[in-house]
């Protein structure tokens, strides 16, 4: 499960999304983000998965090396699905012994899971596409307008890049502890949930002391290197935009304006639907969808 951790990772490919500029990629990421988070139904959700279609698609990087991440936060979508499915009230399909499954907690249980993959994915995309360098640049260019407030921009960017980098490397390293721990006798695929949880200490402490160890030694190697911050410091390769970073722009001020006419008027014009086809298949479909 470790190993399939793709969040953080950097794939090598010649793409028009590798050479777009940090600054676009960040700020595209984070609009698309609270996009699936405002408007929270199936059409817009909808939008959004085609452009991440024509963004996988633009970036090179093979499918399934891209999806595999996902293994590794498919407990939280199991348990997502079925927490929204047992214990949201509406209109009850069958219930047992105390749980009650509706059709509310199906339609907010699958916009869970939709809402997951997209974000999940859509922040894979931007670590894998962009380089430890780069993202720390970008990050720095554009929190630069907090300098006014004595904030430490630099050092936060890269904070920020470290901690993304960080969890493939403690994710690999998890995986070796996992193996050896294994042949020591340890079952880490064991059925009962307790001796799962109990099988996850001696990881634990390992794991830290390995996160320990390494950033130390990262700390010695930049101070080695002369690092002290952002004062004074230059750049090889200045951040410019390119006429590519514009029509990423233009793209997605169109994708923000599209998902907020669906999110505002598509959801009055369902309600008019509901109306029209009141006590029909149809408008009960519509009332599950948008209700």
């Amino acid at each position: 499960m470790f190993k399939d951790v793709t969040l953080g990772q950097y794939y090598q490919a010649d793409s028009v999304i590798h050479r777009l500029d940090p600054r676009v990629k960040l700020a595209g990421t984070f609009l698309y983000m609270i996009s699936l988070f405002v408007f929270n139904n199936i059409i817009c959700y909808l939008v959004s998965a085609i452009l991440l279609t024509a963004v996988i698609i633009l970036c090179k990087i093979p499918v399934g090396y891209m999806l595999k991440g996902l293994r590794a936060v498919l407990f939280i979508m199991v348990f997502a699905v079925v927490f929204n499915v047992l214990f949201t009230e509406g209109d009850t399909l069958f219930e047992f012994w105390i749980f009650h499954v509706s059709l509310k907690g199906i339609k907010l249980a699958l916009l869970m899971v939709i809402r997951l993959f997209l974000l999940i994915v859509s922040a894979s995309i931007m670590t894998l596409t962009t380089t430890p360098n780069r993202l720390t640049d970008g990050l720095e260019m554009l929190f630069r307008p907090l300098k006014i407030f004595k904030v430490p921009v630099h050092e936060f960017a890269m904070m920020m890049s470290i901690a993304l980098r960080f969890i493939p490397i403690l994710s690999e390293e998890a995986d070796k502890i996992v193996k050896a721990q294994t042949a020591r006798g340890a079952k880490f695929d064991s059925k009962k949930l307790t001796d799962r949880v109990k099988s996850l200490i001696p990881l634990i402490v390992p794991l830290f002391i390995s996160a320990f160890r390494r950033a130390a030694d990262l700390a010695l190697a930049m101070e080695a290197r002369g690092y002290h911050g952002g004062d004074g410091r230059t750049k090889l390769y200045p951040l410019k935009y390119a006429a590519r970073d514009y029509v990423s722009y233009i793209v997605l001020l169109l994708y923000i304006l599209v998902i907020v006419f669906l999110g505002i008027t598509f959801s009055k014009l369902a309600q008019v639907l509901i109306l029209y086809f009141a006590n029909t298949d149809f408008g009960n479909v519509l009332t599950w969808l948008f209700n």
